[in-house]
């Protein structure tokens, strides 16, 4: 991942900031003192800690932490979608916190290439916790230097949800599992006055679906090469859009879904005004138990020609890691303490048993208390997969392609301008 000059020897070095208000907004709390608290104080920054899925469970583990290092303090940073900038500004000042829990995304892509992290991969072995990864993770979280980013913890599954009493409603006898029959759910969903598939086209969930649409016809290393690049001129990738584009103007996705949020998805499927929608581990967790008892988990339908032979769904082991910062190698005792505390198989039991996380950890723990996030786990072989190009995607491109798919989602527009946007999205990268 290439950075400029200047960004890549600031977060490497830190750069002091002349004024308070070169700062961003902090959301409440005070990352850029962390280097102030002594050395018996470690500094976790993390999106846990407020409606994030797993907080409570987070919080409780922490306390019980504390508990059991009772010399060892913890200071725990919150912040939500800002956390990567948020910290980033903190590198600059050198007051960066000591371990920061994020997942593989957009800036966090090229913090160990610029030395705003460092490698773990010693600090996996030497603490005897490379068992306890699952070797996907491992990959998932290596770089093209070998270099290990961070400690792999979060997975997600990310299936279709169905809701079968919707389906059954509209005259829909089966869970649809080519194009055609997609089509044909829709119609009949629409002529009850329900919506099909719910999607938020207006940020993240709807660039994933669309992405995984688009890699209908493409193998994974095509499909690799089409979001590292921004080149969707090939067959394959045109097909995709134009399969895209087919299932969009037949009425498939809510209306106006290129106005729709993660949110509005989730709240259209769990109110029963949708039948379906591509949900992730965390959403299929807040599924009412009302809804869940009708509910199936499967992949998302294909076309003739298809380079899969199952309905596929999307798979990932970057959720979440612990990255430890420069400030943190200071402190690497009680960042030891702390990573093997949370990698034990009684802490990772608890986020599968009572937040109904998927974990990049191995563990015989089961989600029984939320039958959806289980149900895909257990769907195996039964799917195919396709790439999440989280990845891959230049982090520069991230946001433009939020702007491309609200886009891409509206009604009539062509296959080719969809094309277009998708493509402009990585021009200046």
């Amino acid at each position: 991942m290439n950075s400029t000059p200047s960004r890549r020897a600031f977060l490497a070095a830190g750069g002091a900031l002349a004024t308070a208000s070169a700062l961003p907004a902090l959301s409440g709390c005070s990352s850029l003192a962390a280097a102030d608290d002594d050395p018996d104080t470690l500094v976790v920054h993390s999106q846990l800690g407020t409606t994030a899925p797993g907080s409570p469970t987070y919080l409780s583990a922490l306390d019980r932490f504390r508990k059991e290092n009772p010399g060892l303090k913890v200071r725990n940073l919150v912040n939500g979608d800002d956390l990567a900038q948020v910290y980033e500004t903190s590198r600059l000042a050198r007051k960066e916190p000591d371990v920061v829990m994020v997942n593989l995304y957009d800036k966090t892509l090229a913090w160990t290439d610029v030395g705003a992290t460092v490698d773990v991969k010693g600090y996996l072995d030497d603490w005897g916790l490379r068992e306890r990864v699952l070797p996907v993770a491992l990959d998932a979280w290596t770089d093209g230097k070998g270099r290990l980013r961070a400690f792999p913890y979060f997975a997600t599954n990310w299936p279709v949800a169905f809701n079968r009493a919707l389906l059954d409603k509209a005259g829909v006898d089966r869970i649809p599992t080519t194009g055609d029959e997609l089509i044909g759910a829709a119609r009949k969903l629409r002529g009850k006055n329900l919506a099909p598939v719910t999607v938020g086209g207006n940020d993240w969930t709807g660039q994933k679906l669309l992405a995984q649409i688009i890699q209908t016809f493409l193998t994974e290393d095509e499909a690799k090469h089409v979001y590292a690049t921004g080149d969707f001129g090939g067959r394959g990738a045109r097909q995709g859009i134009e399969y895209f584009v087919q299932l969009r103007d037949a009425g498939v996705f809510a209306d106006k879904s290129q106005g729709l949020t993660s949110d509005t998805m989730t709240t259209q499927f769990n109110t029963q005004a949708a039948a379906m929608q591509s949900a992730m581990s965390s959403a299929l967790a807040k599924v009412p138990e009302q809804v869940a008892r009708h509910t199936d988990v499967g992949g998302w339908p294909l076309a003739p020609g298809a380079a899969h032979d199952k309905p596929t769904i999307l798979r990932t082991y970057t959720l979440i890691g612990f990255w430890i910062s420069p400030n943190g190698t200071k402190k690497i005792d009680a960042v030891e303490k702390f990573l093997k505390f949370f990698y034990r198989e009684d802490t990772v039991a608890r986020f599968i048993k009572e937040s109904g996380r998927d974990m990049a950890l191995r563990s015989d723990a089961v989600s029984t208390d939320f039958p959806l996030v289980a149900a895909a786990q257990r769907l195996g072989s039964d799917v195919g997969q396709v790439l999440l190009p989280d990845v891959y995607i230049p982090p520069a491109a991230n946001q433009p392609l939020i702007t491309a798919t609200s886009t891409s989602f509206t009604r009539g527009t062509s296959a080719a301008k969809v094309r277009q946007v998708l493509e402009a999205a990585y021009r200046g990268i």
